[in-house]
């Protein structure tokens, strides 16, 4: 196995940036990322100073995959995603979009959890599961240069709480070698990331990485042991539901031989969406594998 030590960090989803390493497809890799705060908040005391370092979710990487290119297909299995301080860090931060409802001058609110036996101390009376996840992955797309606030086709910080451990997510490629960039991880997030920021933490993220040659994708997907999903982003949000659903649907007619309208009426009785940061739209759609795989038996 590989390791990737922190070092240089990005704030841009770049073909500019330099591969930090090299990998064949199938290896495994351990990663050192930082947290989204740049590593500025530590204590209760500490503060996000924006003048010396402006940009959030610093990505490690990039990671160049020997033999892939934009007619192929990215697959990162997550393995672990391991906490490499013990804890994690969250704060108020500014409010968008639900400011108008509850006012918009919150205390700054910074609260720092400790993690032990996957649990996160959120305070002396309420423990939280420590539910670990990629906030921010993605291949450098071939145009434009991408900050690593948004999301997009490409991934980017789409802040998907199933970009975890036992998962695999899928990404378009747009560049040889893809340079897969990833940070931004999370101890854990609810659905929509509110106030801006989840219990941020740096990690060690160990995944393997792996191509489908000849197949490509349009935007990420993920594969649980449970669940098919794929992702959209972009406001307003419904339009991101629609083309996430779409997504699924044609990933089922491929796939699985389900015909679309078919899926289609299939998704609409099953499915289920999960939320990343709400203020970009972000959504993924998803069912379970046991109802499409009964709906494909049908069809065979």
């Amino acid at each position: 196995m590989k390791t990737l030590k922190l070092g240089n960090l990005y704030y841009e989803i770049s073909r500019y940036n330099k591969p930090s390493i090299t990998i064949r497809p199938g290896e495994t890799i351990a990663i050192e990322t930082e947290d989204a705060f740049s590593g500025q908040i530590r204590n209760k005391g500490d503060r996000r100073d924006e003048q010396a370092i402006p940009g959030s979710n610093p990505q490690s990487g990039p990671i160049y995959i020997e033999g892939v290119n934009s007619d192929d297909t990215l697959v990162v299995q997550i393995n672990k995603i391991e906490a490499r301080l013990g804890q994690a860090a969250t704060r108020t931060g500014r409010v968008e979009g639900i400011g108008e409802f509850i006012g918009l001058n919150p205390p700054h609110g910074t609260r720092i959890t400790p993690i032990q036996d996957r649990k996160i101390q959120w305070s002396s009376t309420l423990e939280i599961p420590y539910a670990p996840m990629i906030g921010t992955i993605g291949c450098a797309p071939d145009i434009g240069v991408p900050t690593t606030g948004p999301a997009g086709d490409y991934g980017g910080n789409i802040d998907i709480k199933e970009v975890t451990e036992g998962n695999t997510i899928y990404l378009p490629i747009y560049v040889p070698g893809a340079l897969l960039h990833l940070g931004d991880v999370h101890a854990s997030q609810g659905d929509g990331e509110l106030c801006k920021t989840a219990l941020e933490m740096p990690a060690t993220v160990t995944i393997t990485v792996d191509v489908i040659k000849g197949k490509k994708i349009t935007r990420p997907r993920i594969r649980s042991p449970k669940e098919i999903m794929t992702v959209a982003t972009g406001t307003p949000m419904e339009r991101s539901v629609a083309r996430a659903y779409t997504d699924l649907i044609l990933w089922m007619e491929e796939e699985y031989r389900i015909p679309k309208w078919e899926g289609y009426n299939l998704v609409t009785q099953v499915g289920s969406t999960s939320m990343g940061y709400f203020a970009i739209g972000t959504v993924a759609a998803k069912i379970r594998r046991e109802y499409v795989e009964a709906a494909a038996y049908e069809f065979k």
